[in-house]
C-alpha cells in the first residue's frame, strides 16, 4: 500500500479541532441508563436529574462550638464588660437539648448540634470565659449568622443535580447527602485500545536500538479510565495489514476503537491505508500541533479514531479532542498571563507545553512531539490560535494537565 496524496480524497482533510471533536461525538452511540450503588458511581455520568429526598441541614444547627443563647441577652457583651449567662444544658450532634433557653440562660453547643428552642444565636468558645460550674461569661455578643438554618443547603424535593454531570468525589458525597444510596448513570462507553508499530515492545523487555516501550497504550488506557470508560485491551499489533485486521476483528462488543500509530504519511502507516481503502474515513488530519495526523473513520460499523504514534501527539490529541467527545464535557481552560512568548503557526492551532509560576505561564522549552517527559513536567497546554502568536504579557487560554 502506498501513502495517499494530499488532494482528491472523498473525505474532509485538515479539519479544525472543534470540527474533529464534533465529528467524533456524532459517531458515538447513545448510552443506556443503569442504576449502580453509590460506591460504584465515581467517574460516571449522571443519567437523570437528582432530587433531594431530605433537607440539609435536617434541623437548625450550630456552625461552631460554643454556647447557644438569645441574641438579645448578649448585645452588650464585650471583653471589658462581659455578659454572664447561666448554663442550663448541653446540645451535641445526635444528642439535642430537650428544654428551652430562657432569659439569661444558655446551652453549651457543638458544631452540627441542633439549636435549642428559645436560642437564636451562637457565641464561639474562643469568646467565652469561665464563670464557674453553672455560668459562663461572653466577651462579645452571640451572632445569629453562626446558626445554620434547616434546609439552608437544600430542601427535600429540590432538584439539586442535573443529568449529564460527571460524578466527581464531591458530587458523589452530595448525592449521599441528598439521601440516595443508588444512582442512575449512563452505561460506561466501551473503548477497544490498540497500539501499533514494529518498534513498539512491552515494558520490562530488553530494549534494542530503535525500539520504544509501549507508553502510548499505558497512558491512553489510564486516560480512558479517568474518562469513565471501560477499556478493552487489544494489546499491540505490528506494522502489517493482516495483523491490524486480526486485531480489529477482536474488538467485538466495543463502542469505539482507539489506536495509536500508523496514521501519518509513511510507507508503513497501514492503519491509515486500511481505513481509506477498506473502511470509512470521516476526516484525516487536524489543524493542530502536536497531533496533526489524527484520523477518524469506521470499520464494519465500528467508529475508529487513530491517534499519531508520537507519544506527546497521541496524549495531547486525546486530551483536547477525544476526552471531550467521550465525556460530553468541554475542555476546561482558564486565562493566564504569558511570562514568555509562544510561537504561532500560520494554519494550525498550537498546544504548547507550559509551566505555571506565580499565576503566569512560561514556555516549557523543548516542544518536540517525541519528548514525553515534557508532558509530565509541564503544568498546562498553552493554546495559540491559527495565525496568531503570543508575546510576554499577553493573556492566553491554557488547558491544565
Amino acid at each position: 500500500m502506498s501513502a495517499p496524496t494530499s488532494s482528491g480524497h472523498p473525505f474532509p482533510m485538515h479539519v479544525s479541532v472543534a470540527e474533529a471533536r464534533e465529528m467524533l461525538a456524532t459517531l458515538l452511540p447513545e448510552l443506556e441508563t443503569e442504576t449502580v450503588p453509590i460506591a460504584q458511581a465515581l467517574g460516571r455520568t449522571l443519567a437523570a436529574d437528582l432530587e433531594a429526598l431530605v433537607s440539609h441541614p435536617s434541623a437548625t444547627e450550630s456552625a461552631l462550638d460554643g454556647i447557644a443563647a438569645r441574641e438579645a441577652d448578649t448585645l452588650s457583651a464585650s471583653a471589658e464588660a462581659p455578659v454572664r449567662l447561666k448554663i442550663v444544658g448541653e446540645s451535641r450532634a445526635g444528642m439535642p437539648f430537650d428544654g428551652r433557653v430562657g432569659a439569661g440562660e444558655c446551652v453549651r453547643i457543638y458544631t452540627g448540634a441542633p439549636l435549642p428552642r428559645g436560642a437564636d444565636a451562637i457565641c464561639p468558645v474562643e469568646e467565652l470565659a469561665d464563670g464557674g460550674p453553672e455560668h459562663v461569661h461572653l466577651l462579645r455578643p452571640a451572632f445569629p449568622a453562626d446558626v445554620r438554618p434547616e434546609g439552608g443547603d437544600f430542601r427535600a424535593g429540590e432538584t439539586v443535580m442535573r443529568a449529564g454531570l460527571r460524578l466527581s468525589a464531591p458530587r458523589v458525597a452530595l448525592a449521599v447527602s441528598l439521601g440516595h444510596a443508588r444512582l442512575p448513570v449512563r452505561r460506561k462507553l466501551r473503548v477497544a485500545l490498540l497500539s501499533t508499530g514494529d518498534e513498539v515492545i512491552e515494558p520490562g523487555l530488553p530494549l534494542q536500538a530503535g525500539q520504544v516501550y509501549d507508553s502510548n497504550r499505558v497512558g491512553l488506557s489510564a486516560m480512558l479510565e479517568e474518562s469513565g470508560c471501560e477499556v478493552i485491551e487489544l494489546g499491540h499489533a505490528p506494522d502489517s495489514p493482516a495483523s491490524l485486521q486480526a486485531a480489529i476483528a477482536s474488538a467485538g462488543g466495543a463502542d469505539m476503537l482507539l489506536t495509536s500509530g500508523g496514521v501519518s504519511m509513511g510507507k508503513y502507516d497501514f492503519m491509515r491505508d486500511l481505513l481509506i481503502e477498506r473502511g470509512r474515513v470521516s476526516f484525516w488530519k487536524v489543524r493542530m500541533r502536536p497531533g496533526g495526523p489524527a484520523i477518524l473513520g469506521g470499520w464494519n460499523g465500528l467508529p475508529v479514531f487513530g491517534l499519531p504514534g508520537n507519544p506527546v501527539s497521541s496524549l495531547v490529541v486525546f486530551h483536547v479532542i477525544v476526552r471531550p467527545a467521550l465525556t460530553g464535557q468541554p475542555v476546561q481552560s482558564l486565562k493566564l498571563r504569558a511570562a514568555t512568548p509562544f510561537r504561532g503557526l500560520k494554519d494550525k492551532t498550537a498546544f504548547w507545553r507550559g509551566v505555571i509560576t506565580d499565576g503566569e505561564v512560561s514556555d516549557y522549552g523543548p516542544q518536540g512531539s517525541g519528548i514525553l517527559r515534557s508532558l509530565s513536567d509541564a503544568d498546562a497546554l498553552v493554546i495559540v490560535p491559527e495565525g496568531g502568536g503570543v508575546q510576554a504579557g499577553d493573556v492566553v487560554d491554557v488547558v491544565l494537565l
